[in-house]
């Protein structure tokens, strides 16, 4: 895949994460009288106690804060970021446009549980194709960066923090029912995110190949391995056994790559929940292309 085809793909499944985000926020949230964490959460808040489109504040809301992540930021992630806030502002004011009547007869449990599942499955695409919806989502990183809490964690307290501020136009009847639609976005977050590629793949390879498969991943994943001195235990034989982390996305390519290099490689295949460095914090891969040349000819130039 072209590297332009995969933004435009992953621009377009952007766009329809966001419809989705939006289609729940207006229904379910705003119709009900529910309120949301992050970001969303604040433009909510705006809405019922100054009546101001959440469209216009989710927009406003998000330019000066991603002016501020913009060093925060590689290239490819502020470029999608902008995508997803933009987009949701847009959604969120072009469905307004064409209210949809969806009677729930005042059930706020169903209306809760709507919301958690649009917002959850919205999101997880969105965060799938390595957009945001910036907001909450970069001011976690900046805390990250100067205090060392994790993202998780900062995320789970700016949250709190805007939930407990909705609690100005919110009873605590309607509050309960927010903390519904949080829990079933976080499990359904999670679910997209896990059938897909939410967590990467730590992958372990044994073959009498192992630099050739490691130039392979280099120069068709852009990604990094490493090799690590190993002795089999039946044969005690020395091998070089191949260690990479990729994304699950990659996974199928990574096992063709081997399957054409050697046919009997052993590959073991783990879970990988946090990954930090380049390549999946921020910023997309370095080019390896420069490495591969220099390990063929060295390859070349080695005795059969």
């Amino acid at each position: 895949m072209t590297l332009k085809k995969e933004y435009f793909i992953d621009t377009i499944m952007i766009f329809f994460g966001t419809v989705i985000v939006a289609f729940g926020l207006i229904n379910f949230n705003m119709a009900n009288s529910l309120a949301e964490g992050g970001l969303t959460g604040i433009s909510l808040i705006l809405f019922h106690l100054y009546d101001i489109n959440p469209a216009t504040s989710v927009l406003l809301l998000n330019i000066p804060i991603l002016f501020i992540g913009f060093k925060f930021l590689g290239k490819k992630a502020l470029i999608y970021t902008f995508v997803g806030s933009f987009s949701l502002s847009f959604n969120l004011w072009w469905e307004q446009q064409f209210p949809v009547s969806i009677p729930l007869e005042n059930d706020l449990l169903i209306a809760a549980l709507l919301a958690g599942l649009a917002s959850g499955i919205g999101s997880g695409i969105v965060y799938r194709f390595g957009g945001t919806t910036g907001g909450a989502d970069i001011v976690a990183r900046i805390i990250q960066k100067y205090t060392g809490i994790s993202i998780g964690k900062s995320m789970l307290m700016l949250d709190i923090i805007v939930l407990t501020l909705s609690l100005t136009y919110l009873s605590i009847r309607e509050m309960t029912y927010t903390l519904i639609i949080v829990f079933i976005f976080s499990i359904v977050v999670d679910f997209i995110q896990e059938g897909i590629s939410y967590y990467s793949k730590g992958v372990f390879i044994i073959s009498n190949y192992s630099e050739d498969i490691a130039s392979s991943i280099m120069q068709n994943l852009e990604r990094g391995a490493t090799f690590i001195k190993s002795e089999g235990a039946y044969f005690n034989q020395d091998r070089l056994m191949l260690y990479c982390v990729i994304d699950l996305s990659e996974l199928t390519e990574l096992k063709s790559l081997c399957q054409e290099i050697d046919p009997e490689a052993f590959i073991s295949i783990i879970d990988v929940k946090e990954v930090h460095g380049e390549g999946f914090s921020f910023d997309k891969p370095k080019k390896f292309k420069h490495l591969t040349k220099r390990r063929k000819e060295q390859l070349s130039s080695s005795p059969e």
